[in-house]
């Protein structure tokens, strides 16, 4: 009985699975799942000024390949000098690829900044720019 058990929730996982992987894209004006990157100080802040200045100019080409891709829609800085130090929204499939592309940055491999990731919806269609 357990092993039938068993192999009913195996089934049924893999059949939810699919069924998520069939999922269709909204229509504009419907909801759509993007992930929200809140970009903070990190723990190395320390590099002298000629190395900063080149990860900023790494970390903007980073952002400009990203774009371009058609991974990310929304980049910018905060204005103030607190902790927060910007943001990302990313119209990747899942966590694990937005992890994978934040990932990228010079700025975060060099732990000049931190982040943290969080599914964040809004209406498909809705223009950034």
């Amino acid at each position: 009985m357990k092993t039938i058990l068993f192999t009913c929730l195996i089934a049924l996982s893999g059949l939810t699975v699919r069924a998520q992987e069939q999922k269709p894209e909204p229509k504009d004006g419907e909801m759509k799942q993007y992930f929200f990157v809140m970009l903070s100080k990190g723990p190395n802040r320390s590099q002298d000024k000629a190395t900063a200045d080149q990860l900023q100019k790494d970390h903007i080409a980073n952002i400009e390949r990203l774009a371009k891709e058609g991974h990310l829609n929304v980049a910018g800085p905060f204005g103030d000098e607190g902790n927060w130090r910007g943001i990302f929204i990313f119209k990747t499939k899942t966590l694990e690829e937005t992890k994978a592309m934040v990932e990228s940055d010079p700025m975060i491999k060099a732990g000049r900044l931190a982040y943290e990731i969080h599914p964040w919806w809004c209406q498909k269609g809705v223009k950034f720019q």
